[in-house]
């Protein structure tokens, strides 16, 4: 049991966190090169227009299979606080718990998404050249909603417990199953859209199953028939902290809907072009998602401990580590980003260099203020460890309100291009709010 978990309530906090989140790094490039591959031999093999059906689904993507995420790293807080606690029957409750809701959360989110697809992608104007292979994309996907929903709880459990070597492991895993499947079924066997498809599904199964084999061997979280009855007030407190994290991102989605609508109205080539950068912000965003996890899972299992001066020590380390580590992805973009997107482009030369500089223009904004987003994902993740989920919804509300406006009115000034800076105006409202709304939290615990 001992290899599957980590106390993070003794020894170095920075070193404990940079420990727990080099290998969610390492599980995340693996889950991009999963992504990147999908999205290189789609735009390699089945063109342009094949491209930019994928890249207007991202959001919608986002949204639906965010609800997922949302609700069990909301789960894992209270998880996190148990075990610091070493409260361990009220542990393994929750863990049931939150395996009840999360299987209702994904059964309903199924049926949901299926029925909405297609009247989504109508109301986002998308391309009539493009929304036949989009909905096929997205009926693929969503039959998957429960294989990442189990997914994402088992990965919870594990990354509550510090273990994050697991879900590194699973994505390994996804990832080579991924590369293989994309080259039988897109490349090979000429599905296009839908082989990519069910190349992810078939890996994020794989994946799943993987995590679960590891959970059910942890003793602490070895869950019983007695542990599933009704407690009371568990359930609401459970959805308590996982239901402002759903909506938290949510409404961000939401925005990014709204962003999609205004690219949509610039043509595919402009989407084609927008989509090759999106696939390459899941790399710059890969790091910060680690940090996330860490600081949550260690703001967490110190908080049951009690133990908030070493809290503060964490939070302060992720923050240095963070800084850095941006840095260091925005040099890396900056001198080979061009070379990375041009992976993702084919077909017309005329057309594939507009691509080319849509994409990059875009792309390098994003790298000049990644460092931004780093911060944001810290403080975001700490308020949550200290159980405080109303806030970073609030933030999401901030993100929403600012990306969505700066999409509709800046390009109204400086042309199609002022849509890029929608995203780092959102980050910036966001984390302004997040970094104020921190330091005045960790104050009541004092």
């Amino acid at each position: 049991m001992s290899a599957q978990i980590r106390d993070m309530t003794k020894g170095s906090p920075a070193k404990l966190i940079l420990l727990f989140a080099v290998p969610l790094m390492l599980g995340n490039i693996f889950q991009q090169l999963y992504t990147m591959v999908d999205t290189i031999v789609v735009g390699q093999v089945a063109g342009v227009q094949a491209l930019a059906a994928l890249g207007a689904v991202e959001w919608i993507m986002w949204m639906v299979l965010g609800v997922s995420t949302g609700v069990t790293q909301g789960f894992s807080i209270l998880i996190s606080q148990h075990y610091g606690a070493r409260k361990w029957n009220d542990l393994k409750k929750a863990v049931a718990h939150s395996y009840l809701l999360t299987a209702i959360t994904a059964v309903s989110l199924l049926i949901v998404s299926q029925l909405a697809a297609r009247w989504i992608l109508m109301l986002l104007n998308t391309p009539d050249n493009i929304i036949g292979m989009s909905l096929i994309y997205l009926r693929i996907v969503f039959c998957g909603i429960p294989i990442v929903a189990a997914y994402n709880i088992f990965a919870s459990v594990l990354r509550a417990l510090g273990n994050s070597r697991t879900p590194l492991i699973a994505m390994i895993i996804a990832a080579l199953i991924n590369v293989i499947l994309d080259l039988t079924f897109v490349a090979g066997l000429h599905w296009g859209v839908a082989g990519a498809a069910l190349a992810t599904v078939t890996a994020q199964a794989f994946s799943a199953l993987y995590c679960f084999m590891v959970v059910r061997k942890i003793d602490i979280v070895h869950t019983s028939k007695e542990d599933f009855e009704t407690v009371p007030g568990l359930n609401r407190k459970l959805l308590g902290l996982g239901a402002p994290i759903l909506f938290q991102d949510v409404i961000i989605s939401v925005g990014g809907l709204a962003v999609q609508f205004v690219i949509n109205g610039y043509g595919f080539l402009f989407v084609a072009g927008f989509t090759a950068t999106n696939k390459l912000y899941g790399v710059l965003e890969m790091a910060a998602i680690s940090y996330g996890y860490a600081v949550v899972s260690y703001v967490g299992q110190n908080l049951g401990a009690g133990k908030i001066e070493r809290i503060k020590k964490g939070v302060h380390a992720s923050a240095f580590l963070a800084f850095f580590t941006s840095a260091f992805i925005s040099i890396m973009m900056f001198l080979f980003g061009k070379i990375l997107l041009s992976m993702f482009i084919s077909g017309d030369p005329t057309q594939a260099e507009q691509v080319l500089g849509i994409a990059w223009h875009y792309l390098s904004i994003m790298a000049s203020c990644l460092c931004i987003l780093y911060f944001l994902y810290v403080y975001r993740s700490a308020l949550q460890g200290l159980g405080n989920t109303m806030l970073p919804m609030l933030s999401g509300v901030v993100e929403f309100f600012v990306r969505v406006g700066v999409a509709l009115l800046l390009p109204q000034f400086i042309g199609q291009n002022g849509i890029f800076y929608a995203e780092i105006a959102a980050w910036t409202g966001a984390t302004v709010l997040l970094v104020v709304s921190y330091y005045i939290s960790i104050r009541k615990f004092m």
